[in-house]
């Protein structure tokens, strides 16, 4: 198995996010997850005009003028793929979406790996037996990344890994923010200035996070962006 086709795997959706009226209609993406999609910065702070869904609803608008979006956050801080797993349907599922995002990596570390796998390939399941197109995320950093010490770190590492096999046994779309983040940081940006918390994205971090995401949405070769 593999990963979908960044190509075409959204095709589909961008087609329809090109269309004009009256032939266009409401394209609604539902961000699911823990406090990262949630908005929380520095806790207690929820910064919700700084954090990914937020800011990849901009970008989305920026790039299809003419489409209508809703991009509805369901995530909540604090939780995990256990829990966000068992109420994906009437709390997800009931906005009827094009896209789901699926992000509860910095949460799941801890638990048990196997309950754990069960729990996001359910939601994916699901999202497919509607066929709605599924896009699961690679946790962000805290600052336990960095410290060789820190057991914290590389289970959030594992934790990475296993998200990545979820997506490619799957066979749907991967936004692997970790990736990423260590990609930023390798390069020679800072890790403080992509977070606002020990373990919250800054908005620098989340923008990251939305580059990510949008790698999955093909560009016309005509639209100018």
């Amino acid at each position: 198995m593999a990963l979908a086709n960044r190509k075409t795997y959204l095709a589909e959706l961008v087609t329809l996010l090109r269309k004009q009226w009256p032939d266009n209609r409401t394209v609604n993406i539902v961000c699911h997850g823990h406090s990262v999609p949630a908005g929380y910065f520095a806790t207690p702070h929820v910064d919700t005009f700084n954090a990914y869904p937020h800011l990849l609803h901009k970008k989305l608008k920026e790039r299809f003028p003419f489409a209508v979006i809703n991009v509805i956050v369901s995530a909540i801080g604090g939780e995990n793929s256990i829990s966000g797993a068992k109420r994906f349907s009437q709390d997800v599922l009931c906005h009827k979406p094009d896209l789901v995002l699926i992000d509860y990596g910095l949460n799941d570390r801890n638990l048990d790996a196997s309950s754990v796998q069960n729990a996001w390939r359910g939601m994916v399941n699901q999202a497919k037996e509607k066929n709605t197109a599924v896009m699961l995320l690679t946790p962000t950093w805290d600052f336990s990344v960095v410290d060789p010490q820190q057991e914290f770190g590389k289970l959030l590492r594992r934790q990475a890994e296993i998200i990545r096999t979820l997506a490619s046994d799957e066979e749907v779309a991967l936004a692997d923010s970790f990736s990423a983040f260590e990609k930023a940081v390798s390069s020679g940006v800072p890790l403080e200035a992509l977070m606002s918390w020990i373990n919250h994205p800054s908005r620098k971090g989340h923008e990251i996070v939305v580059d990510e995401i949008l790698g999955w949405f093909p560009l016309s070769l005509t639209q100018r962006i």
